[in-house]
């Protein structure tokens, strides 16, 4: 799996119990098809963009204010990519 997909699918483990659409995102991570970020992005519906962009938006600052940059940057790879 893809460094930054196995960032983002741990991201958005903590959120499939809150929301069915991070259930589905979740899923979409694990099913492993994907070769890129850029290619799980072009998976995902219009709801799923919206709602993992909003995720990103937070997970992204509190990765930063937490120090880890590594986790900011792969997460902002795919948040790149939504916009």
């Amino acid at each position: 799996m893809d460094k930054t997909l196995a960032y983002l699918r741990e991201t958005m483990a903590n959120y499939t119990e809150k929301d069915p659409i991070a259930d589905r995102i979740y899923r979409k991570i694990e099913s492993e098809k994907y070769g890129s970020e850029g290619d799980f992005v072009q998976d995902l519906t219009f709801k799923e963009e919206r709602y993992l962009n909003k995720v990103l938006e937070w997970e992204i600052q509190y990765a930063k204010n937490e120090q880890d940059e590594i986790r900011a940057k792969q997460l902002n790879e795919v948040f790149e990519l939504l916009l």
